[in-house]
């Protein structure tokens, strides 16, 4: 099994790996959205399982879904408790995934449920209606005020 410690961010990510069947560790940087996507596809062609821990953060989206595609598991850590674990107070990209891969190693890795892929679809478009009705509500708003300065008393007829 490939355990992959990853620190993401929205430009980059840095990852530390270790292949458990021979003990290999490395450590890489990947820059998105290409090089990431070469790098698990390639993971995916040679036929090992892999676990990848993050922690959580926004704009991963296109991120969790290769992982989804390519049948890897993705693990997404509370960040505070992530943070906890941390001994050192000095934070580099590097030492984030190295942190992230020791926790995977040790079972002590701080996961947080996430809502599948079609939940959070759904989340988002509740969202955005609900943003719509906003606005047209501050728009008939402010339509009534102008016609109530000008004179007009329609009430609901407006």
């Amino acid at each position: 099994m490939m355990i992959i410690g990853c620190d993401y961010h929205p430009g980059f990510q840095q990852i530390a790996y270790l292949n458990s069947d021979t003990g290999e560790l490395h450590e890489c940087r990947l820059g998105h959205k290409e090089e990431a996507e070469q790098f698990y596809h390639d993971l995916r062609t040679r036929g090992l399982p892999v676990r990848v821990g993050m922690e959580a953060s926004g704009h991963a989206r296109w991120f969790e879904r290769l992982l989804a595609e390519l049948q890897f598991e993705l693990w997404i850590g509370d960040a505070a408790a992530v943070r906890s674990k941390r001994v050192r107070k000095q934070k580099t990209d590097r030492q984030d995934a190295q942190l992230l891969l020791q926790l995977l190693m040790e079972n002590r890795f701080p996961r947080i449920w996430v809502p599948d892929a079609e939940n959070r679809d759904l989340r988002q478009l509740l969202w955005h209606r609900h943003r719509l009705v906003q606005m047209r509500t501050r728009v008939m708003n402010q339509l009534h005020v102008v016609a109530l300065n000008e004179g007009l008393r329609r009430k609901k007829a407006l």
